[in-house]
């Protein structure tokens, strides 16, 4: 009967890798799309399908089984309810729904979601999570994978820098591309060299340092027209290559763009699973949203440590643990549990780091010294004062004091590195 199992086990990725092949190419389908609304209603617009060259996420783990993301892409054989693939991710988008400028105005956002290339019809569906937590279908339609309407994507003939290449099979690393924001044709030196910063950094932390082969990191070389980034808190204004920009909601570190078209034509120049932007300027920012983007300025003296806690954001799906007293706006209904895997309401807590608790260790923990090396259940994270929890006194998703992950946080790195490489 084991010996049964363990057959059982072991044909389980050959069979996905063959239903892969049953069902995709090699290649990508973006699906460029817009939300549009407030912080109360939402609608989802097509804007256009755009062919790519790479698929280099997983042949294996074709399903979401994670769950991470307010939003989800899936995957249907055409006219069937058959699930061929399904992502989770995050947006800009949501994010400005929580600010006070969403409860004034209507905005779009471009955004688009990347699924292997199909061999035959398929069917598409966009969902979002409402704040109640109710999953609902945004956008739905099938694609034909020889319609001439599919665009094909525009090479644009850029050097690509090779940074560290662990695994040349890009269906079984993570793979990072890394676009320079801010960078002249004459600073491209400067951006090789940041390159390779990007590289020391993250094998420089737990648990990253131990799985060097399971990464790939290209960067390539655009130049931008003006060298550093737009700050409009200073009245300072740079024509760059993505329209990065300081103050992003008003808030002067948070560095973002919502310029997606141009972000994505770059990224696709080579095989991605994640996109970094590395932006050229010696001020304190960046930004991190799961699936979507990171960047971080590349010339400040806490580059590294903001590099690896916004790339916690953006690959991991970490939540920021730190939080503000007295705190009147919220990004999270703590009557629902949150999806991070580093903080929780308690309401179900039972796929959490419970197993990780020591014996003894009393849930809610104390934010004592004499539990300052242990995990436990701390109240304080996601901004939220009250009512949200995060597993360690201090983390990387907190300060930069320790300058390293907490052993719940190093958990989900190394379980999405895993996820993408095995």
């Amino acid at each position: 009967m084991k010996k049964t199992i363990f057959l059982w086990l072991a044909l389980l990725p050959c069979m996905a890798w063959a239903q892969f092949d049953q069902y995709f190419t090699e290649s990508s389908l973006r699906v460029d799309y817009c939300l549009t609304g407030n912080s109360t209603v939402t609608s989802f617009s097509l804007k256009e399908l755009i062919h790519e060259p790479y698929w280099s996420g997983s042949k294996t783990n074709l399903i979401d089984t994670l769950e991470f993301g307010n939003y989800i892409v899936k995957v249907f054989e055409a006219g069937t309810d058959k699930l061929l693939f399904s992502k989770g991710y995050q947006n800009l988008y949501g994010e400005w729904q929580t600010t006070d400028e969403a409860k004034q105005v209507t905005k779009t956002f471009e955004e688009s979601v990347i699924v292997p290339f199909p061999k035959a019809k398929i069917d598409i569906a966009l969902f979002r999570k409402t704040w109640e937590g109710e999953l609902v279908e945004g956008m739905r339609l099938t694609v034909n994978p020889d319609d001439y309407f599919i665009r094909n994507y525009d090479n644009l003939n850029l050097p690509v820098y090779a940074a560290w290449i662990g695994n040349r099979d890009i269906t079984k690393a993570v793979d990072i591309v890394i676009l320079p924001e801010g960078y002249t044709q004459a600073e491209m030196g400067k951006f090789i060299k940041d390159c390779d910063f990007f590289v020391e950094s993250l094998f420089g932390y737990a648990p990253y340092d131990r799985y060097r082969e399971s990464f790939n990191v290209r960067g390539v070389m655009v130049p931008s027209e003006e060298s550093g980034c737009t700050m409009p808190g200073d009245k300072i204004y740079k024509n760059t290559a993505m329209r990065f920009s300081f103050w992003t909601f008003d808030s002067e570190r948070y560095c973002m763009s919502t310029d997606n078209r141009d972000i994505r034509d770059l990224a696709g120049q080579v095989p991605y699973d994640q996109i970094y932007i590395l932006v050229n300027t010696e001020k304190y920012g960046g930004g991190g949203i799961y699936n979507f983007y990171c960047s971080s300025a590349s010339s400040n003296n806490k580059s590294s440590d903001v590099i690896i806690h916004e790339f916690g954001h953006g690959f991991a799906g970490l939540a920021d643990e730190y939080y503000y007293a007295g705190a009147s706006e919220h990004m999270y209904n703590i009557a629902l549990e949150p999806w991070e895997p580093n903080i929780t309401s308690l309401v179900d807590f039972s796929n959490k780091w419970g197993d990780m608790i020591r014996e003894g260790t009393p849930v809610p923990t104390p934010r004592e010294k004499k539990y300052i090396s242990t995990i436990g259940v701390y109240e304080g994270g996601g901004y939220e004062p009250e009512g949200m929890y995060s597993p360690y006194m201090d983390c990387l998703m907190n300060t930069f004091k320790g300058h390293e992950f907490c052993p719940v946080c190093q958990r989900a790195i190394e379980r999405m590195i895993l996820y993408y490489s095995k």
